[in-house]
């Protein structure tokens, strides 16, 4: 029998057909409902997912789990070894003692399901900014060049820079829109990495030792402040307040491969980027050494992997968000972001 959800999932597949050159398509796998109720997760029984929750936004956030049968499960009372009150970082900065802990209390406890609860940013309040890596898929780097005008080689190294800790939104808030801040308003898809053990001038080699787990992120990105206005502002046009929705969860790192994970971003059900993190130039390992070069990481930081082809600023004409979209990041077999883009009241 063909639901109601099912139906939505391929008309809005049939309205993708075709609507981004040079980028494949394939069918969501979200709902396309501007609710902001939690999607349950989907496959991966035994993978954990790790959250910050409560009975609803107002309260403040606890650190939980969702399992694969959608419940939600309260660690933040749990006796995990090491993690106290301030919840995620603090779990993450305890080593893998407690993360088993919180592996064997989400598979023994009972809670509501996902769906009856706000989830807030696994991370609701970095202490730090997030790094993200600029360029490091070719056809995205490409798609730049052409719109720039420029015809420059691809970087030797990975270009970084930083969201203010503001732009962090949970992965179902809506993300405002200020027309007199931005009209240009465009999405992102990444993989977050989450850095789980300090360090400084990393190896390589070694750099995967030190990934605690990995998210969701959209820089969602101003891009007339970011390439026009006031000479171009990078910074600036990346770190809006609320432009960094980020979640739903955290998986370990031991419960995800990172190699190959497909990426898709739809806006209003339609697929406007679709790859693999199998496209990535600079993979996990090298973007940790690179950023580590006389840099200390340290357990909670947050990094956006950068961004495949399928960007709206790139399309012939130009897209952008404006009032009333629906955006959708997903990374299958990780977790979907679904996003309203809300006006700003004058």
């Amino acid at each position: 029998m063909t639901t109601r959800r099912d139906f939505l999932h391929l008309t809005a597949a049939a309205t993708a057909l075709g609507a981004v050159p040079g980028v494949a398509m394939a069918q969501p796998q979200g709902s396309t409902s501007p609710s902001d109720r939690p999607i349950p997760p989907s496959g991966g029984g035994e993978m954990l997912r790790l959250v910050s929750f409560a009975a609803d936004r107002s309260k403040s956030p606890r650190l939980g789990a969702v399992r694969g049968d959608g419940k939600v499960i309260d660690l933040s009372s749990a006796g995990l070894p090491g993690v106290d009150a301030t919840g995620m970082v603090s779990l993450i900065g305890a080593g893998p003692k407690a993360l088993e802990a919180a592996r064997r209390a989400a598979s023994a406890g009972d809670g509501p399901s996902v769906e009856t609860v706000h989830l807030f940013a696994p991370i609701p309040s970095p202490s730090r900014n997030i790094y993200a890596v600029g360029w490091n898929y070719l056809e995205h780097f490409k798609e730049g060049q052409a719109v720039r005008g420029t015809n420059a080689e691809y970087p030797a190294h990975p270009v970084f820079f930083t969201k203010g800790v503001n732009t962090v939104n949970g992965p179902y808030d809506p993300i405002p829109y200020d027309p007199a801040v931005s009209t240009a308003i465009d999405w992102e898809v990444e993989l977050a990495v989450i850095v789980g053990t300090a360090g400084q001038n990393i190896a390589e080699a070694d750099a995967m030792s030190h990934v605690f787990g990995y998210s969701v992120i959209n820089d969602t990105t101003a891009r007339d402040m970011q390439i026009k206005l006031h000479g171009g502002q990078w910074f600036k046009g990346k770190s809006l307040d609320k432009y960094g929705p980020i979640g739903p969860w955290i998986v370990p790192a031991a419960d995800l491969d990172p190699s190959d994970l497909h990426l898709l971003l739809r806006v209003n059900g339609e697929v406007k980027q679709d790859a693999s993190t199998a496209q990535m130039y600079f993979k996990v390992a090298r973007i940790i050494a690179e950023l580590s070069r006389g840099l200390t990481l340290v357990p909670g930081d947050i990094i956006a992997t950068g961004t495949p082809p399928g960007i709206g600023n790139a399309r012939k004409p130009p897209e952008f968000l404006k009032p009333g979209d629906v955006m959708e990041t997903e990374i299958v077999g990780l977790g979907t972001l679904r996003n309203v883009i809300q006006a700003v009241p004058a």
